[in-house]
């Protein structure tokens, strides 16, 4: 089966299974309330279903346009717009004639759901499969640094001891801290043994952002290839998985980093390479492609690997897992802010971007991870305040408790029909993006 199947059986699996759960939120505390639920659908079904069947007085189904599902609550202004419904009397199994608090907590089950399974899945990823890290022992010879950090006084060879006057023992998670946190001071060992305390720039997350230096600490790797992709110069010119790049340009090179440095990037240009293939020494010129590669890399083995695997215990995976899905969301509120600017706009993604976050070939472990924070992603897009999502029926419930005034039926339909068209627009543009990305790369 080709990657691009199997990205995609995992993503119509693990939206499935998050729009269900995500539904049964909405539907449970409804039913608990004695509210009717009309529908419960997975996906839209715009027309006609692929699926359905009455059971008792709700109709469960399966529609054909897989962009979310739904469930139909009588005596609610939704996305069905049923203003038939909305012009009769208020019913006593209606959702208009439920108490306010009664309502929030139907319209927030959803993303409490999407919270809860996000954190259940990380409890178990840490009970089952343990935790991958990298600690100072792992990285023998430090991190590879990039050029912009070198600026600030970081090394190639750094280690790091500690960040913001707190010990720092998972290395891995370096660039992400500097990325979506506030660091203002590490200290690091140098390869010579000195230790330095560093002091970075106000705002460096945006800045990292701006630049699109997102990792600017790589673990070293050696030169040896273990990629060597098709159509690329490398390929034509004869390099082969296996080869161990020794010089570029007539300077030895010990390690990728310094390999990227040395190869003249400008397209077409003549790179001369000397490698060891099995003990022999060769030379072949390879010129960079119009993007300006050669088509080879080093991946380096994965953490499970050249890490070090830490077990947890039940209740260390209770509180672990808890403790995880709160970073996880904290950390992706504080990305959020770079959607606002016109180059995180134009990184948006739809189903392409959602899909590739899935590996290739399958992996349990990586799919759960990938649910887990899917589900934590859908929670908080869910509860932003927009009308039409459930974050939009909050603010006006909100509105209504602290007012004691109920917007009027002619403006919750004209706020749903408004965040609809939002929604669908954001829709087609974050789509569009992947179809931009995978034509012009």
């Amino acid at each position: 089966m080709s990657p691009f199947a199997i990205k995609a059986i995992q993503l119509l699996m693990s939206l499935s299974f998050l729009i269900v759960l995500h539904e049964l939120g909405h539907f449970i505390p409804a039913k608990l309330f004695k509210t009717r639920v009309e529908k419960f659908y997975l996906f839209f079904d715009v027309n006609f279903s692929l699926f359905k069947k009455k059971i008792g007085e709700t109709v469960y189904g399966i529609g054909w346009l897989p962009l979310g599902g739904y469930v139909k609550i009588a005596g609610m202004i939704d996305e069905s717009m049923d203003k038939e419904q909305m012009a009769g009397p208020p019913q006593p199994w209606e959702f208009r004639s439920k108490p306010t608090w009664q309502r929030l907590i139907i319209m927030l089950g959803g993303v409490t759901v999407n919270i809860i399974v996000g954190f259940v899945i990380y409890i178990c990823i840490l009970f089952f499969y343990g935790r991958d890290v990298l600690t100072e022992k792992d990285m023998p010879e430090g991190f590879a640094v990039h050029e912009s950090f070198k600026a600030y006084g970081f090394a190639d060879g750094d280690i790091v001891l500690k960040v913001n006057g707190q010990d720092f023992a998972y290395q891995n998670e370096l660039n992400k801290q500097l990325f979506l946190r506030d660091i203002k001071t590490v200290v690091v060992r140098h390869q010579d043994g000195t230790i330095e305390t560093v002091t970075l720039p106000e705002q460096i997350g945006p800045i990292m952002f701006e630049q699109d230096v997102l990792r600017p600490f790589e673990y070293m790797r050696t030169t040896t290839i273990d990629t060597v992709l098709t159509g690329f110069p490398a390929a034509d010119a004869g390099l082969l998985q296996g080869d161990k790049i020794v010089a570029v340009n007539g300077t030895e090179v010990a390690h990728w980093h310094e390999f990227i440095a040395q190869v003249d990037k400008t397209p077409g240009a003549e790179n001369e390479l000397v490698f060891d293939r099995g003990g022999r020494m060769d030379t072949l010129q390879v010129a960079t492609s119009q993007s300006g590669q050669l088509g080879v890399n080093n991946f380096g083995s994965p953490w499970s690997e050249r890490g070090t695997h830490i077990s947890f215990s039940l209740g260390e995976s209770l509180t672990g897992g808890v403790a995880y899905g709160i970073g996880i969301l904290t950390d992706y509120v504080k990305q959020f802010k770079y959607v606002f600017t016109a180059k995180g706009a134009t990184q948006v993604g739809g189903f392409g971007a959602i899909g590739n976050m899935f590996p290739g070939q399958w992996d349990w472990l990586s799919f759960w991870q990938t649910t887990a924070l899917i589900s934590i992603i859908l929670a908080f897009m869910n509860v932003l305040p927009i009308p039409a999502l459930d974050g939009g029926h909050v603010m006006f419930l909100l509105w209504e408790m602290v007012t004691g005034r109920k917007p009027n039926d002619k403006f919750m339909e004209y706020a749903q029909l408004f965040g609809f068209i939002l929604l669908i627009s954001l829709v087609l543009f974050a789509n569009g993006n992947d179809i931009y990305r995978w034509i012009f790369g």
